[in-house]
């Protein structure tokens, strides 16, 4: 069984003051994952939505203060249903119908501390289980197999500890940097990485879309504050990667499309490609 660990408890600075009591995993962006019509939904929502057509069924959500609109958009509310027309009502039928059929877990992440201590909240989750990791504030449009679905058949290697997804970036000293070496087509070997490095190596950045076993948690215990005075999920690989662990990765389409809420400039993209796309 796959699980699904989804990090939400940034506070979204970049976007205040929209971000100052609306979390930015709530920015709305466009979908037709419902059918043909077009819709405004969350972006976690539409996170949720495709890790749930990969077959996915167990969740945590590792959120921080004041997100409490995130669990309240993720609870049944039948009687707000029965109130909207019969279109609406299918609308909210079929996202209540997914949320009946998965089990949700919340965890509070008191005070933001890095994207690996949000993962590291998550262990008692996971327990022996292998897991995605996917960002609440990024998520990626296929007309392909989608990412998710590649990220798990990699890690169906026993051998593999860690599926890392990649592409080139116009902004690399805002993604974590691998040093790949070429398996094949689309399979890499990650010999290194590095967090946000002032002086990047490549325009090769890190999607934060993830598949990894249990034993990241090890390298999670080990790390210490990192960039930005966090603990990075990217200190925990390269970790893995000094004590002999496989990891590799898989590269992202050039024509899929990324959705990424994290700043002004980029969030005006994703509502162009939504619209769009979608």
């Amino acid at each position: 069984m796959i699980k699904a660990v989804i990090t939400s408890a940034g506070r979204g600075v970049r976007l205040l003051p929209m971000t100052k009591e609306m979390p930015k995993e709530m920015m709305p962006i466009f979908s037709k994952i419902h059918g043909n019509q077009r819709i405004v939904l969350p972006l976690l929502q539409l996170i949720f939505e495709q890790l749930y057509s990969c077959n996915l069924r167990d969740y945590c959500f590792i959120v921080g203060r004041g997100k409490r609109s995130i669990e309240d958009h993720f609870t049944i509310d039948h009687h707000f249903r029965n109130t909207l027309s019969n279109k609406n009502r299918k609308i909210i039928s079929n996202f209540y119908e997914r949320l009946e059929n998965s089990h949700l877990v919340w965890i509070n992440q008191d005070k933001p501390r890095g994207f690996g201590d949000a993962v590291r909240m998550a262990q008692r989750f996971v327990g022996q289980d292998n897991f995605i990791v996917h960002a609440g504030d990024v998520s990626i449009l296929s007309g392909r197999i989608h990412p998710i679905l590649r990220l798990i058949k990699a890690g169906e290697d026993p051998s593999v500890s860690a599926v890392l997804l990649f592409r080139k970036v116009k902004d690399p000293e805002r993604h974590g940097i691998p040093t790949l070496k070429k398996i094949s087509k689309n399979l890499f070997l990650v010999e290194e990485v590095e967090e946000k490095p002032d002086k990047p190596k490549s325009n090769i950045g890190l999607m934060p879309l993830y598949f990894f076993t249990p034993r990241i948690f090890d390298a999670l215990k080990k790390i210490r504050l990192g960039k930005g005075k966090e603990y990075q999920l990217t200190d925990a690989i390269q970790k893995l990667i000094e004590h002999g662990e496989k990891i590799v990765a898989i590269p992202l389409s050039s024509v899929e499309k990324v959705l990424d809420v994290g700043t002004v400039d980029s969030y005006k993209c994703s509502q162009e490609s939504s619209y769009r796309y979608a």
